[in-house]
């Protein structure tokens, strides 16, 4: 029975006992921010658990696609050294939602077992909570498990309810007793039944864990029943099928075999049981769905664990030999293998093959250079024990009865590695694992908090961050208008508190009330003016507005004129045209990302935005540059939108409220129980704080004025609005006259003259190339006649004046056919810089060599050099000392004949 087989059983069996079969959720949890990835089939029914949500069901089932690579659940370390952890794995699982509870779901697992899928019912071990007698009885007596295959496991270190067998969302809420099945490999395969001392072993391995949600914990850790208890089972569909298709690892499974297969095809491996197969075979699988589901690589959260799983499968491709870019190519395997269950996976196969080769392209650009020097410190700690760190490690082993220290790699190494080569800590804790090699972490971190703490140092930071505040909120009103009145509640000057501020003192001003937005969300800081109207009146110019604290907003800038004091009244005007500028920037961006993901795929996610008076711009995932048709298709549309003159009306509700009316949240946006809901018409509707226009007409044009990357599947995108747009629009247009005046020519004739003038290049360039050739060949004829001959073997060394690279290759290919026995170097001379060039005929490479040769004159010239024995380049700084270097080429020659 192959894989997708046992998949479909297992759904049909349960859609025959009433049950809906729920397509799997997407590897990033949608309900859940506590958790990096989706890990288990029931964390999208997490909230008919708690409550929250009532589906039309009562009872479901599902094949959930699963990540373990990060956070709390990361199983990435043991992937090729275990029969069966795995990055990306399927959970088959059966849920009720208060419908059915302890004997249904033993009945429905045991029927499955033995009756589906045909297991013979003495290979089959259970275990149960030990205080649970229900299930106890129920293996017992209904089912007919012997006494002796039924096994209780009990406490761990005698706290009750801590054990294997009793499950909790977390440390209050739904908990329960659960009960697993084990099959039996056989005696074959060493280890003992589960809760022996044994039971490490790989001869009775679990294959499905039912968990019975049966009470809630408070918050003194005592139990409460639940009204209604609740199922949620899981069983591995790569253990099931190991168990069903007669294999003992995972990996000899069909799904995985058909994988390992294609990971050997692309790296030219002939062993089909080499670890670093599975490790690709495994990876290509994680790495694939995470893209599918909008993950794309980067230096932080769900970006950085997938980062490292593809750089962890290429670095198992360069171990077996791979120099290139080869990971990418297996994705149409998968899609082969696993489309049928999921044809999201299809549909976006071109895609997620782009994102991995550009990611795969970066890497192996500085993998080779990292392993080098990983390699070479890994020889000096096996084979001579240097670069022991001992004083960061308390690892001790023992040999001969001798006390030993453990084998390091130092942190520093470690860390330049993951600074300069990319190579992440596990990476390399990965490599030297092979080698018997500890990383001193203690080391890399210290490496890691210094080039912090030097980049703090060195950057330009916000006045306000780390000022000691204690006083009262700041109430914003600068949704409604722009000029208030405030307090001053606190001053400070170089960072310190005072009490007043005088001319030409810079510092930052707390208001109790400010219209001010202090920079969030993208959008920056309000610029404007405080001011107190009195016999001596104060001016402070405010250059820009931060976040002290969260709810503490830090006027910035300078005095201008008076003075200003803790506890005065200002008025707080903020700058109303540049303000007018940014809003237009920043409600654009909302319209911005709708269309992006209407015209690119909704895979398309915010990555980051800076919205200030002169632009927007927009980071975005996205695995290609756009087109001059996608830009254009996203500027008629914005534009569309703008025209339409929606309103925009923002409204605050709690998240959950915001969620169901089709708000879009931001992944990595951090949200409060009550958030602002912002809508453009049918347009947008998006979470945000930010200020906007009052309707979309207010925007103006929109132009796209740059498109480019700024990472591995990410894109960004720089536009502009309102006068802006039109100044540089008409900046073009006057442009375009300058050079059509230049041209002579009327700006729509502009293409046609610069296609001829295209044209007329080319033919200049055709006929100059043909009297270079020409140059070559007549040039070959005169050093020909001057070679000298050693040997039998001509040797011609000669500087062409005015020549290119491109005509001494050509001069030394007519040469070596015309002496047909001979040892040449050709140099050239351009702004200041050597151009060599050496041949060598077949005839004496043995002895002569082209690459020796052209580093011995590259070497007295400045340069270095080198290439294949029959032909090299190389190139110096220092012309002077050409003409003594091509006279020792004879000499040199004729040592080596």
């Amino acid at each position: 029975m192959n894989s997708s087989e046992i998949r479909l059983k297992f759904l049909d069996y349960f859609a025959s006992q009433e049950h809906i079969i729920v397509p799997s959720s997407p590897l990033v949890p949608s309900n859940d921010p506590t958790l990096l990835f989706t890990n288990s089939g029931m964390v999208q029914f997490k909230d008919c658990f708690l409550g929250h949500d009532k589906r039309p069901y009562v009872r479901a089932t599902s094949s959930q696609r699963c990540v373990r690579a990060g956070g709390k659940h990361n199983d990435l370390e043991n992937v090729g050294y275990t029969a069966r952890h795995h990055t990306f794995f399927e959970m088959l699982g059966n849920f009720s939602f208060g419908d059915y509870f302890k004997l249904s779901a033993i009945k429905y697992a045991w029927e499955l077992l033995t009756v589906i899928y045909k297991l013979p019912a003495d290979k089959l071990w259970v275990t149960v909570y030990a205080e649970d007698d229900e299930a106890y009885d129920i293996w017992s007596n209904e089912i007919g498990v012997p006494v002796e295959r039924i096994v209780r496991i009990g406490d761990n270190h005698g706290k009750r309810y801590v054990s294997d067998n009793f499950w909790q969302m977390a440390d209050t809420g739904p908990c329960g007793p659960c009960s697993e099945i084990f099959y039996d490999h056989g005696p074959d395969v060493w280890g003992g039944p589960p809760g022996s001392a044994e039971a490490d072993g790989d001869r009775y391995i679990e294959i499905w864990n039912l968990v019975f949600m049966q009470y809630n914990r408070d918050d003194n850790g005592v139990l409460h029943p639940l009204p209604k208890p609740s199922v949620d089972t899981g069983m591995g569909l790569e253990r099931i099928a190991a168990v069903l298709q007669h294999v003992h690892s995972n990996y000899d499974i069909d799904l995985f075999q058909n994988l390992i297969c294609a990971a050997a095809r692309e790296t030219n491996t002939n062993d089909l049981t080499n670890n670093s197969l599975k490790v690709i075979a495994d990876h290509i699988r994680a790495c694939s769905f995470l893209i599918v589901d909008g993950v794309i690589p980067g230096n932080e959260g769900r970006g950085y664990v997938l980062r490292r799983i593809i750089r962890r499968a290429i670095r198992h491709g360069y171990k077996l030999g791979c120099r290139a870019a080869f990971f990418h190519k297996i994705v149409v395997d998968l899609a082969r293998e696993m489309g049928g269950a999921y044809p999201e996976l299809v549909a976006a196969q071109a895609g997620v093959t782009e994102v991995l080769r550009i990611e795969e392209e970066r890497f192996f650009e500085t993998i080779e250079h990292g392993m080098k020097m990983l390699e070479v410190a890994l020889d000096k700690i096996v084979t001579d024990g240097l670069g022991f760190d001992v004083s960061s490690s308390n690892g001790k082993g023992r040999e001969e009865g001798k006390l030993l220290q453990p084998k390091i790699l130092v942190g520093h190494i470690a860390f330049t590695l993951h600074d300069t080569y990319g190579f992440p800590l596990d990476l390399t804790q990965d490599v030297c694992r092979e080698h018997g090699v500890i990383v001193d972490e203690v080391g890399f971190n210290d490496a890691m908090t210094r080039q912090r703490e030097q980049a703090r140092a060195a950057g330009k930071f916000k006045i306000g961050a780390g000022l000691e505040y204690e006083g009262v909120k700041t109430q914003f009103h600068g949704y409604e208008k722009l000029v208030t009145q405030g307090k001053v509640v606190a001053l400070y000057k170089d960072g310190v508190a005072v009490q007043e501020l005088s001319a030409s003192d810079t510092g930052i001003v707390v208001l109790d009330n400010t219209p001010f937005y202090a920079e969030s969300g993208g959008q920056v800081g309000d610029v404007g003016v405080l001011q107190i109207s009195s016999n001596n009146p104060t001016l402070f110019v405010v250059e820009d507005t931060q976040k002290i604290q969260p709810d503490v907003f830090g006027h910035h800038g300078q005095v201008k004129s008076g003075l200003i004091k803790v506890g005065d009244s200002v008025e707080a005007i903020v700058d109303k045209a540049a303000r007018a500028r940014t809003i237009r920037n920043h409600s654009v961006t909302h319209l911005m990302h709708r269309v992006l993901r209407d015209v690119l795929g909704a895979h398309v996610q915010q990555k980051g935005s800076l919205v200030d008076q002169t632009k927007t711009r927009f980071d975005f995932s996205h695995n290609a540059p756009m087109t001059d048709m996608q830009i254009r298709e996203v500027e008629n549309r914005v534009n569309h939108a703008i025209q339409a003159n929606a309103a925009v009306n923002a409204q605050v509700m709690t998240y959950d409220d915001a969620l169901k009316s089709g708000a879009m949240a931001l992944f990595g946006e951090k949200y409060g129980d009550e958030v602002r809901v912002l809508g453009m018409g049918e347009f947008s509707t998006e979470l945000c704080g930010g200020t906007h226009v009052q309707r979309t007409g207010d925007i103006g044009l929109f132009k796209i004025v740059m498109e480019s990357g700024v990472a591995a599947g990410i894109r960004r995108v720089e536009a502009i609005t309102g006068e802006g747009a039109l100044n540089w629009v008409q900046q073009l247009d006057a442009k375009v006259h300058e050079v059509a005046a230049t041209l002579k020519v009327q700006p729509h004739e502009l293409t046609q003259r610069v296609a001829l003038m295209q044209e007329t290049i080319k033919a200049v360039e055709k006929e100059l190339a043909t009297l270079k050739s020409k140059l070559a060949s007549s040039q070959s004829e005169d050093l020909a006649s001057q070679a000298i001959e050693i040997n039998g073997v001509k040797i011609v060394a000669a500087l062409l004046e005015g020549a290119d690279i491109k005509i001494l290759r050509e001069t030394l290919d007519k040469l070596k056919d015309k002496l047909k026995s001979a040892a040449i170097v050709l140099a050239a001379v351009a702004d200041g810089k050597v151009m060599l060039i050496a041949g060598v005929t077949a005839d004496i490479t043995e002895k002569v060599k082209a690459g020796e040769l052209v580093n011995v004159v590259a070497q007295q010239v400045g340069g270095k050099g080198g290439g294949r024995a029959d032909m090299a380049q190389a190139g110096g700084t220092q012309p002077e000392y050409l003409a003594t270097a091509l006279a020792s080429v004879s000499a040199w020659v004729k040592r080596k004949l």
